[in-house]
């Protein structure tokens, strides 16, 4: 495609925008389309700019990362995207017959094998500590954080979310409690120095599992912490707590099922599960499943977000868990990402000198800023779900539950509509985990720490 077409393409595409202003600069000329705030700014410093941009979000981010064209508020310009996608959701909408072959050939060509798992998780998260530490807490936790007040530091409000999982599960000495997705060992420190429970945690990032070993070791917790490096198929036992923070989306959809019924499965009858969630808008979840969204393929291989209906459906197929309690701490991941972003721009001059080049760092920054936007436009979502065995024996629940939760709203958000939505259809985003061009999503934000009236529950 020639230059001169993809700009007019590209012009016809902007001329849709209704909500906001967008200023392109080329050759020392400038053209807008739309109207009033919010306003963003694009500069372009190759005519192929215009080419890529129209591939979607690879081409978006792949144009970006190879300095093709630059904006000075990356986050303005994504939420400007995400307030303007009904047209191209639904062209994609249409295009999902025609999309159904080409996902089945690709599921049979890359099997979620464990090897594969092994290799999609090893693609992320085994990219250097010395990258994250320079972004993350000190506490290398790498998931939303709970903003409880706006003077709260990062490391406070990861210590307020670990807090409030032990609080929802209730956990204490002689618990015997499962985490599927350590991470860097937060959260399995965290709850047996706290608590005194006892915690299995498993992880098949290499990295992962080496680093929160040596911190279990030098915390002098081997007596109650135990690290594992099974993928979740091959764990085996039974325990009275189950934690899973933000790592569901690294399952992929076709397995989402099977996921929560093993974790059904490996709890006693009188256990709960506490899944955070990363989750798509339910009237874009087909789409989610089809795309090849920037996100999916150059930050999080393998990755798909849920939506509340589907974990809905996937809870009631595969389980006898019921969902007990749901807080939805959406506002806080926007703050959570602005904060990893501003650490990852502190250190950008280390990051280069330990071999992170500069076209790593542009995609980076734009991945923080593309799930920066698509949470603060809501167009995916942040949820905490406790799940209860058929005898659960939490306090909470026998004391009639938290009296701020909508049962009967949340049963209505997670049954399938009798009648299919016609809204947008957006794509995917993730921190951790995947997204595409986010937009506006139905569910209305709650704040950080306030309960959701309904809604669900996704990092290992």
């Amino acid at each position: 495609m020639t230059g001169g077409l993809s700009r007019a393409l590209a012009a016809a595409l902007f001329s849709q925008i209704r909500d906001g202003t967008l200023i392109v600069s080329e050759d020392g000329e400038q053209r807008s389309w739309g109207d009033g705030p919010p306003t963003a700014y694009v500069t372009l410093h190759s005519p192929s700019a215009w080419r890529r941009l129209l591939r979607s979000s690879t081409g978006l981010a792949d144009s970006y990362a190879e300095g093709l064209w630059d904006s000075p508020d990356l986050v303005a310009l994504i939420r400007l995207a995400a307030r303007n996608a009904t047209l191209t959701d639904r062209w994609r909408e249409r295009l999902l017959p025609l999309a159904w072959p080409l996902r089945a050939g690709r599921a049979l060509a890359a099997p979620s094998t464990r090897g594969r798992r092994r290799r999609d998780i090893a693609a992320h998260y085994d990219l250097g500590y010395e990258l994250f530490s320079r972004m993350l807490d000190p506490s290398m936790t790498y998931s939303c954080a709970l903003f409880k007040h706006p003077r709260m530091t990062l490391e406070e409000a990861q210590r307020a979310k670990l807090e409030l999982i032990c609080e929802r599960l209730e956990l204490g000495p002689g618990d015997r409690v499962l985490e599927i997705g350590t991470g860097w060992g937060a959260l399995a420190l965290y709850a047996a120095s706290t608590r005194g429970c006892h915690v299995t945690t498993t992880t098949i990032s290499a990295d992962q599992h080496a680093h929160a070993r040596r911190l279990v070791a030098e915390a002098g917790l081997e007596d109650l912490v135990t690290v594992l490096a099974q993928d979740y198929r091959d764990l085996r036992g039974r325990y009275d707590k189950l934690v899973s923070i933000e790592m569901i989306e690294a399952v992929g959809w076709r397995h989402t099922g099977s996921f929560l019924g093993i974790c059904s499965r490996l709890l006693e009858r009188h256990g709960a599960m506490l899944l955070q969630a990363i989750t798509i808008d339910d009237r874009a979840y087909e789409v989610e499943k089809a795309s090849r969204s920037f996100i999916k393929e150059r930050i999080f291989p393998g990755g798909s977000l849920p939506s509340l209906r589907s974990l809905g459906d996937d809870l009631a197929r595969h389980t006898d868990m019921q969902l007990a309690n749901l807080q939805d701490i959406t506002s806080s991941y926007v703050t959570t990402l602005r904060q990893w972003r501003e650490r990852f721009a502190r250190h950008e001059a280390e990051l280069a000198a330990l071999g992170y080049d500069e076209r790593f760092r542009r995609l980076w920054d734009l991945y923080l800023a593309y799930c920066e936007a698509g949470f603060a436009e809501r167009r995916i979502c942040d949820v905490q779900m406790l799940l209860a065995k058929p005898g659960c024996r939490l306090r909470a629940l026998h004391r009639g539950g938290d009296p701020r939760i909508a049962t009967a709203r949340t049963r209505t958000v997670l049954t399938p509509a009798s009648t299919p939505s016609s809204a947008s259809t957006p794509s995917s985003a993730s921190t951790p985990s995947s997204a595409s061009t986010p937009s506006s999503a139905s569910t209305p934000s709650t704040g950080s720490g306030t309960e959701s009236r309904g809604g669900v529950a996704a990092h290992e």
